[in-house]
């Protein structure tokens, strides 16, 4: 568990680096004077490197290890990130001024370069996908490894969100926009570097130990971790198949990360902090969107085997090609925003369905697999890049293509198939982790368990449903009205910037847990966490609603806010208490959890 904790967030710092610059390119576009072609580029650059850095990081962490290969990667990654501050303050070298006509050519030159720099560090997530591979056991890996790489995909949402209010706070401390957005990528680098000395001290390779230890001591053979073993994977039709598959998910969410906040920008009108927190939604649905995506395919092979799992990734990468088509075609913010969200669900999820397939394919070339299969998410960004970049072709239509494109991957999902052997062999792996479970629970049955409590819904699980939809939606009200919010969270006065930044970080929580946590809610999930930040935030509307102007009421009588938030917080506390009902996803897992063995 420590290594799976170390795993997901030193990728959540790696991808929190690696957008960092996202969020900023209005400002950066601005100082530098980019074009929409140069900024297509830069996305390209940000992507297209790691394809081969993440072929190489499989490779090695096959043959040094995961721990070795992250400390590397941390050290290294970080410098790009802190040294693209240095844009714009690097004088055009005499031997180069034939060669480029202006120093603005050569400033975008540079960015550029430190941008490929950086995309090394999206190598990140074939490691973290390595190390939750080799920790855990074949009857729950796919939740693993899709929650690691969930939440550290967070890092592409969270920094949407943080980086211009670290900017902000930067503005605020006296600094100008052009050292504020540099001093911000320098902050993200920095806390990488530091990130990589603790991978180094705080994790082992495997279970038992790590790999130069195990090879000296004869219980691992060099054969069996290494040798060959990108061959082994390239060879591999199936592997292929993956690889255009994932660019159909992961392709996409990179580049959503690269264009959400200026296509909000651009096509709604939105102002630099508003447009990062909507784009910011996007990614912070991994929080348990890709996990969900693992969790389902862990079911599906109790039923369908590994057939069933391929089954689960046709059925999810399908849909998310039709939520994209749907986005593409919103024009209204309010219809955009939850289309957004019901997209990066499938998205998300088809990613932790892809690496629910992966450690099954060639057990002797698990990294070598894992980057391959990672690379093709790259190459899939860099494709939608070059579509993004042509200035013929709007966002909205480069979106609207990539949908179509996303529904017809989904086929190759169908080459990947599984030989009666493979089947047979990933059964008896199955079962013999499952067998202390099955003794445990083989009068219970959790599937069974929860047709019961849909027939019988309780009266509590229809208030969960009904308030996880209702805080929903007044999030995405406030998303389009986030001036009225600011207002009110400020009581409507002029503040200081460090305090107004202070009460603008307030907004964007009353938004993050009323749109996340909703969906949370309404799905049964970490109810009582999600309760729990909506209860805060309900609490502050009751204190408000007594304190403000609609306090001068009656309680019983015209203070209807007081009213309705009363009943609401009331309600989310006896969630807090009493947690969810059968129909929900909590007691799903619960029922998986609460009887398991302790490991000897």
């Amino acid at each position: 568990m420590r290594a799976f904790h170390m795993s997901w967030f030193a990728f959540f710092l790696c991808f929190f680096a690696w957008f960092g610059i996202a969020p900023l390119m209005a400002v950066v576009r601005e100082e530098l004077g980019l074009t929409k072609q140069q900024i297509g580029n830069t996305i390209i650059a940000s992507v297209a490197i790691t394809i081969i850095a993440r072929l190489i990081i499989g490779w090695l962490c096959d043959r040094v290890g995961p721990r070795i290969s992250y400390t590397v990667l941390l050290l290294v990654g970080s410098i790009p990130v802190m040294a693209i501050g240095l844009v714009g303050w690097i004088p055009l070298p005499d031997f180069l001024a034939n060669m480029v006509q202006s120093q603005q050519e050569w400033d975008y030159t540079v960015f550029l370069l430190f941008r490929l720099g950086i995309g090394v560090i999206g190598a990140s997530f074939v490691i973290t996908q390595y190390h939750t591979s080799v920790m855990f056991a074949p009857n729950v890996v796919g939740t693993a490894n899709a929650t690691s790489a969930g939440w550290g995909n967070l890092g592409g949402g969270v920094t949407q969100m943080i980086m211009p209010m670290v900017f902000a706070g930067f503005v605020g401390l006296g600094y100008l926009e052009p050292s504020a957005w540099r001093l911000s990528m320098v902050a993200a680098g920095a806390v990488c570097f530091i990130t990589g000395i603790a991978y180094f001290f705080f994790t082992t390779d495997l279970p038992d130990g790590n790999f130069k230890e195990l090879r000296a001591s004869g219980e691992l053979k060099q054969d069996e971790t290494g040798k060959g073993s990108f061959w082994l994977a390239a060879r591999d039709y199936r592997v292929w198949a993956l690889f255009f598959v994932y660019a159909a998910c992961f392709g996409i969410e990179l580049t959503i990360n690269n264009i959400a906040a200026i296509y909000y920008m651009d096509n709604f009108d939105l102002g630099l902090k508003t447009a990062g927190l909507v784009a910011g939604l996007f990614g912070l649905m991994n929080i348990f969107a890709r996990t969900l995506g693992g969790f389902i395919s862990d079911r599906f092979v109790r039923t369908g085997g590994l057939k069933g799992r391929v089954r689960w990734l046709f059925i999810a990468i399908l849909a998310e090609g039709i939520a994209l088509i749907f986005f593409s075609q919103m024009e209204v913010l309010a219809l955009a925003i939850p289309m957004m969200i019901i997209f990066s669900l499938f998205t998300q999820m088809s990613e932790g369905a892809t690496f629910s397939i992966v450690p099954f394919i060639n057990k002797k070339a698990i990294g070598s697999v894992s980057g391959i299969v990672g690379a093709g998410g790259n190459m899939g960004a860099v494709a939608a890049g070059f579509l993004m970049r042509a200035e013929s072709v709007s966002y909205q239509q480069a979106l609207l293509i990539l949908g179509f494109l996303v529904a017809a991957f989904s086929l190759f999902v169908l080459l990947v198939k599984f030989s009666p052997a493979d089947e047979k062999k990933a059964a008896d792996e199955f079962n013999d982790a499952m067998a202390r479970r099955r003794e445990e629970l083989k009068d219970r049955k959790p599937l069974a368990e929860l047709i019961p409590g849909v027939r019988h819904l309780r009266p509590m699980d229809a208030l969960r449903i009904y308030l996880g939809i209702a805080l929903f939606i007044k999030g995405i009200y406030f998303i389009t009205n986030m001036a009225d919010l600011e207002s009110v969270v400020n009581l409507g006065e002029e503040l200081p910037l460090e305090i107004s930044l202070g009460q603008t970080m307030i907004a964007w929580s009353v938004v993050f847990a009323h749109v996340i946590g909703g969906a949370c809610l309404f799905l049964g999930f970490v109810t009582r966490l999600s309760a729990a930040a909506n209860a805060v935030i309900l609490f502050g509307a009751v204190v408000a609603a007594l304190t403000g102007a609609a306090g001068e009421g009656s309680l019983i009588g015209t203070n209807v806010d007081f009213q309705f938030a009363s009943f609401v917080f009331f309600s989310l506390v006896l969630f807090i208490w009493r947690g969810s009902g059968p129909l929900s996803l909590d007691h799903l897992i619960r029922l998986d959890a609460e009887k398991e063995p302790e490991i000897l």
